[in-house]
């Protein structure tokens, strides 16, 4: 049986932005997606998901899913009628939207594949067949999340022909608070509709995406230098930037409010938008601890992780 994993994400600053070629800033977070896969009798591939879940999203994701898989299969050079498979998913990373979930499996399943068929698949080729099966979730994924979800750590990304990616090192981890709305969102749909505003009102967008890429270049300095309560203004500032572009929702809204109400340095939605998660800067146990509790009290789910690992 061959096994795999794939990192969670966390988008710190400029998704959405980052699919016209603004650079983004991501991390890993400390929980990953596993996937062991294995030859069995029968016909083609099967597939046993065992990940814990958002009610509703693997059923909500199931066709996006199944066209992921056959996307890697192709990538991969596996031909399931010749060598039928089953692909078992566990692991400690929640199956919901905004985490990275999907860039998690796809990076697990190559790995599981490279491992069990014994293909000896660099971490390079695993980013590029998870990228292909991004494709099945998000139609134009930017790149960034399977970039994360492959090679771990502090990620500045510029999606360009080539991609630039460039490692950034902070100087010990940081506590963050990830909560969520509960809300299975559609990528494709936000990613659509961001474009199609965009067209509409060319002038306003342009203005906003110039803010983002300003935005950008200051927190990766702050980031560098450690200076969080700088990141923490920024994210803020991000998270309005989003806010203007309609990718956030009145749940990310609202949790945003309650994780600075409770001192986090700064919050902001993550990810796709129109639900799934938010992120909260927290540096130390005690406000990580305040905030989550707070998020929680609210009815929602908090995820106590940290960035840089």
């Amino acid at each position: 049986m061959g096994e795999g994993s794939g990192y969670g994400k966390v988008i710190l600053f400029n998704e959405h932005f980052v699919v016209y070629g603004i650079p983004a800033i991501a991390s890993a977070i400390g929980s990953k997606t596993i996937a062991k896969v294995e030859q069995i009798e029968g016909q083609g591939w099967s597939l046993d998901d065992d990940r814990p879940a958002t009610p509703g999203y693997k059923k909500e994701k199931m066709e996006h899913q199944r066209d992921s898989i056959e996307r890697i299969l192709k990538a991969a050079a596996i031909d399931v009628n010749q060598t039928p498979i089953n692909i078992y998913l566990v692991g400690d990373l929640k199956a919901a939207s905004g985490v990275g979930a999907s860039a998690a499996s796809c990076a697990a399943i190559a790995r599981a594949l490279s491992a069990e068929f014994k293909l000896g698949f660099l971490d390079e080729k695993i980013n590029e067949i998870a990228f292909e099966g991004e494709k099945g979730y998000h139609g134009t994924p930017s790149g960034i999340d399977n970039t994360v979800a492959t090679f771990g750590g502090l990620i500045w990304f510029k999606k360009g022909v080539p991609n630039i990616m460039e490692g950034l090192t902070l100087k010990q981890p940081v506590e963050i608070v990830m909560g969520n709305t509960g809300i299975v969102a559609n990528t494709k749909e936000a990613v659509a509709g961001v474009r199609d505003r965009k067209q509409k009102d060319p002038v306003k967008y342009d203005r906003l995406f110039g803010a983002a890429n300003e935005l950008a270049k200051y927190a990766r300095s702050a980031l560098v230098s450690y200076d969080l309560e700088t990141v923490g203004k920024l994210m803020d500032k991000n998270h309005e930037l989003l806010q203007s572009i309609e990718v956030s929702s009145t749940e990310l809204d609202f949790l945003v409010e309650v994780a600075r109400e409770q001192g986090a340095y700064g919050a902001k939605m993550t990810g796709g938008g129109l639900g799934g998660y938010m992120v909260a800067l927290t540096p130390g146990e005690e406000i990580q601890e305040r905030v989550a509790r707070a998020i929680e009290k609210e009815g929602f789910e908090a995820l106590r992780t940290e960035i840089g690992v």
